[in-house]
């Protein structure tokens, strides 16, 4: 009898216990959100979808080297000198027309590691996160475009080299006789 007592005893302090923990969640604020209507601010560097800026790429290849999952396609081949010159949005001259520029997403790691060798800045990820597919082709991007408008003039032409300075002139030197 005594044992029925004690496990009745701890049947009711343990049911307890556990309505306290629910009795303390029911109240508290709530963190579920209720996504598609509402959603998260995200942090200022956080990494989603990749984009590149077509005319900016000057078809180097250093994010191609730089992505650790090679997800990213490039073949360029050198502009004919008889071409006008193209630069770029930070001036940069751009000698390499890129024909294919793809990225595929569904093997990107997101690490962010191709972003920063680019010396044009002309790819860096997006804060867009919904782009989910049932199709794992819809993941590959096609950047490249025929009909794409270029620079012809540099934005930011190379400032201009200063006169040479004249050589300081001697001052006199006092006579040692006058003094």
């Amino acid at each position: 009898m005594k044992q029925w007592f004690k496990d009745v005893w701890e049947g009711v302090t343990t049911t307890l216990v556990g309505m306290n923990i629910t009795w303390r969640h029911l109240f508290a604020k709530k963190v579920t959100l209720h996504y598609p209507e509402e959603k998260w601010t995200l942090p200022p560097r956080s990494r989603m979808r990749l984009f590149m800026k077509y005319e900016d790429c000057i078809g180097c290849g250093q994010c191609v080297r730089a992505c650790p999952v090679a997800c990213i396609y490039l073949k360029a081949e050198k502009r004919p000198a008889t071409q006008p010159a193209i630069f770029a949005a930070n001036g940069q001259p751009i000698k390499l027309d890129v024909s294919v520029f793809d990225i595929d997403m569904s093997l990107c790691c997101y690490c962010n590691l191709c972003t920063y060798p680019c010396p044009t800045d002309c790819i860096y990820m997006t804060p867009e996160y919904e782009f989910a597919t049932t199709d794992l082709t819809n993941h590959l991007y096609h950047f490249a475009k025929p009909d794409a408008k270029f620079l012809t003039v540099n934005p930011k032409p190379p400032a201009p080299k200063p006169a040479p300075a004249a050589p300081p002139e001697k001052a006199p030197t006092p006579d040692p006789a006058k003094a």
